[in-house]
């Protein structure tokens, strides 16, 4: 499709990627949002807890949300979209990736930025379980990511399934890598490496030979991370190995159903190879907003609800009426 020509222009503050990024992340707050915790196994044995919220209204559609990196159902970027479409007639859930939700997952395995089978097993579980007739799909960063492989990599997909809308999209992931490395975003990347260090210690006292020491210490940056557990906890050769198969860049020309990638053009995570041009004009299912302006995930609007919430729900609303 055509790229979409964006109209965001947010207040002159959160021009700035880095403080729209920031104040998103850390100072934005979204109330009112009841979540209900449901917990699902999987085949592994392991298990994913699932937080619900509801609209007033009896409805048969729901949207489903993925986080990003180290974050969870209560960040409040996925509060806000769950807050939006619950007034909008929609039910939300909010998905915790594996050793995402407040406790250790049972596995050596944890999640990552191309686990679309645990993506396919909330689906699954939800089409088999629940009485959606319709059903959304939204991710943010490595979320985002999660969802455009998995719509991609399949030829078929659940009928339920309507659209989706990916928001701050690493699609390239050595290229979102080697940009995280700069030492433009080393407040953000020092954050990461803190974060996932202490959940690696956590989960060395259950597996004591698979995680050494020696390891741990080696962790300089994301990428060494990446090497020493990532990819060796889910079936990669290295880093590398683990970039190149995952990328969901690779997949964006089998995307079949309406999908919008929102990706700030002064987003300082993302790498020129994340902006996929090219693919949104071969695939007419797939549509590409590149607002000049947003960080990461970082969409500042009026009346706490973000540019990328009311866009989620515009999109998909016209993508309804059009079937």
């Amino acid at each position: 499709m055509p790229i979409i020509q964006s109209n965001y222009n947010p207040p002159y503050f959160f021009k700035q990627g880095h403080i729209s990024t920031l104040y998103s992340g850390i100072v934005r707050k979204v109330q009112g949002v009841n979540q209900k915790r449901e917990r699902i196994t999987l085949k592994d044995g392991d298990f994913m807890d699932l937080d619900w919220s509801f609209s007033k209204e009896k409805t048969d559609k729901l949207i489903i949300i993925l986080h990003g990196l180290e974050g969870n159902a209560q960040r409040h970027y996925t509060l806000g979209v769950a807050k939006l479409f619950n007034a909008n007639a929609t039910d939300a859930v909010c998905v915790n990736f594996r050793g995402c939700s407040g406790e250790e997952n049972k596995t050596f395995r944890s999640y990552h930025s191309g686990v679309s089978e645990d993506l396919e097993a909330v689906i699954d579980y939800i089409v088999a379980n629940k009485a959606y007739n319709t059903i959304y799909l939204n991710g943010f960063s490595l979320g985002g990511n999660v969802i455009l492989k998995y719509l991609g990599e399949r030829n078929t997909l659940p009928k339920a399934i309507k659209a989706a809308v990916a928001v701050s999209v690493p699609v390239w992931l050595k290229g979102a890598m080697v940009e995280l490395h700069t030492f433009k975003n080393s407040i953000y990347t020092n954050k990461f490496k803190k974060d996932l260090i202490e959940k690696l210690k956590r989960k060395k006292q259950f597996y004591p030979s698979k995680i050494l020491d020696s390891d741990i210490k080696r962790i300089k940056d994301l990428k060494t991370f990446d090497d020493i557990y990532t990819s060796k906890a889910h079936g990669f050769t290295d880093a590398y190995d683990y970039y190149e198969k995952c990328s969901s860049l690779q997949f964006l020309s089998n995307i079949s159903i309406p999908t919008l990638i929102i990706n700030a053009l002064n987003d300082s995570f993302l790498s020129p190879e994340c902006f996929p041009v090219k693919e949104a004009k071969e695939n007419p299912n797939l549509y590409l907003e590149m607002p000049k302006y947003g960080g990461h995930v970082g969409f500042y609007d009026k009346g706490n609800t973000y540019y990328n919430e009311q866009r989620t729900l515009e999109f998909i609303n016209k993508q309804i009426l059009n079937v």
